[in-house]
């Protein structure tokens, strides 16, 4: 089957979802148990992770440079580079969270208007997390990062760098990696 042929037992793939209980939820997250009954009958609790929204900047300058941050990440105990982002707060535009998100992380607003590269969730199989990717071609300097718990080190990589960036295994996130691979294969395309 392809993917667009649809799923064989209809629009839940024969899934069914008979109850959930919410047994942890804060402003970062939510931890649900799904009651759910698979395609062959079997019933069982399906433990999910919910998070917020989330968008993240995918900004180039006149020099064909991405805007990237060089941090650390305490949950992995690890050095990457990553897009500015974040959460998306409520009655937000992904594009303005991740615009406002950049200013914070970075000192430097993306200027124009944005056009949406991507969205995904991450890993659709225990956590709903749904992630945008929204690129702009410029930015001007707004002053000292604010957020010192995201900032990084602020670097302007050349974008001819970022594939050796992925292949080292040297970029943090998958909307990192993600909007900048898509942006790479486009221009491989010459879309």
């Amino acid at each position: 089957m392809s993917a667009d042929d649809g799923a064989a037992a209809g629009p839940t793939g024969g899934w069914s979802t008979h109850g959930r209980r919410v047994r942890y939820t804060s402003p970062w997250m939510a931890l649900e148990l799904l009651d759910v009954a698979t395609p062959d009958g079997r019933r069982y609790e399906h433990h999910v992770a919910r998070l917020p929204a989330s968008s993240s900047a995918l900004v180039l300058d006149e020099h064909d440079r991405v805007l990237l941050m060089w941090k650390y990440r305490v949950v992995t105990d690890r050095w990457g580079h990553e897009l500015p982002g974040g959460m998306v707060d409520p009655g937000e535009a992904p594009a303005a969270a991740a615009a406002r998100e950049c200013a914070e992380e970075t000192g430097w607003c993306p200027v124009g208007e944005s056009e949406q590269l991507l969205s995904l969730e991450p890993l659709p199989g225990q956590v709903v997390a749904p992630c945008e990717v929204h690129l702009w071609h410029g930015a001007r300097p707004s002053g000292a990062p604010i957020d010192p718990e995201e900032t990084g080190e602020v670097l302007w990589v050349p974008l001819d760098d970022v594939l050796g960036l992925v292949t080292k295994g040297a970029l943090a996130g998958a909307a990192t990696l993600a909007g900048l691979t898509t942006l790479l294969a486009r221009r491989a395309a010459g879309v």
